[in-house]
């Protein structure tokens, strides 16, 4: 008998997964009270799929086929509305026909103590304190700039990701940017065969590989996943032989020696695009749906 499936859980804001940019305008402009109102009056005007809506329906469609109380992922919503104000949100969702079933509404209070004891390994919101306040409890964690949802070109799920302090910790990027390039390639040749330490997404990359694992390897299995990065050869080696230590597969492996990356991520089709560096996040969003996670050393004092 084949081991089950651990489920992947993702949580996410209402801010990512809806458009919500005029009712938050109100929120900014005149507090929460003009806030509810401007819900209450509007809860039947179902919202728009927002930047993370995309990726959340091609999450939820993985669990087609398999038996409805033992999904193979489940997407959790927080939400800083109340549970009165949230009726806009429920409606929507039932709309669009997303099977969100579980959700956390804080009025006003802040989301990410919620993440945890929901069991995610992923959370994206538009707030980048809430993000910040998930990295440093150990949740993987992205800002996603609000945006309506662009379209998709596949029918894959497909993910990318940078490697330095993203899935990997921030180790040898440090020497990059204290002690020069030269001094990283040297760093890095010396040490190819030692593993990398794990960054903040090596949790979700393991989960999401484990729920890969669940489907043959080819070309037309419903998950793809790539690593976007910055190094080239021979700085390669050192990732490639991480990540065969950490028994993870990833499909595809750009190392783009400084290129920017978001023509390639266009390529892949990427359905969302995780980096630590807000250059190239900026580049990204350009392309595709991208979530800055602001860790580690292109992050330090900000």
């Amino acid at each position: 008998m084949s081991e089950p499936v651990a489920i992947l859980t993702i949580a996410i804001t209402t801010r990512a997964l809806f458009h919500m940019e005029d009712s938050h305008a109100v929120f900014e402009r005149e507090g929460i009270a003009a806030f509810a109102e401007h819900q209450r009056r509007h809860e039947d005007d179902l919202l728009e799929p927002g930047i993370a809506f995309p990726l959340a329906r091609k999450l939820l469609a993985l669990n087609q086929g398999v038996p409805t109380d033992a999904p193979r992922v489940e997407v959790i919503l927080l939400s800083r509305n109340s549970s009165d104000t949230g009726l806009r949100v429920f409606n929507s969702i039932q709309h669009h026909g997303l099977d969100i079933r579980r959700a956390t509404f804080t009025a006003g209070a802040p989301v990410w103590p919620y993440i945890k004891p929901f069991g995610a390994q992923l959370f994206l919101s538009a707030n980048p304190e809430s993000v910040r306040n998930a990295l440093e409890a150990g949740v993987a964690a992205a800002t996603i700039l609000p945006a309506r949802a662009g379209e998709s070109r596949h029918h894959q799920l497909r993910i990318a990701f940078d490697g330095d302090a993203v899935i990997f910790s921030d180790e040898s990027e440090r020497v990059s940017r204290e002690q020069g390039v030269e001094a990283f390639g040297r760093h890095e040749r010396e040490r190819a065969r030692e593993p990398l330490s794990g960054g903040p997404f090596r949790g979700f990359l393991a989960a999401l590989h484990d729920l890969q694992a669940a489907y043959p390897a080819r070309d037309d299995a419903p998950i793809r996943t790539a690593l976007v990065t910055a190094r080239s050869a021979p700085a390669h080696e050192r990732v490639i032989r991480t990540l065969r230590e950490w028994e993870v597969r990833l499909d595809e492996a750009l190392f783009l020696g400084g290129r920017d990356k978001g023509p390639f991520l266009e390529a892949f089709g990427a359905d969302i695009f995780f980096d630590d560096s807000p250059h190239n996040i900026d580049s990204a969003r350009r392309h595709v749906a991208a979530g800055h996670v602001p860790h580690g050393v292109a992050n330090a004092g900000t």
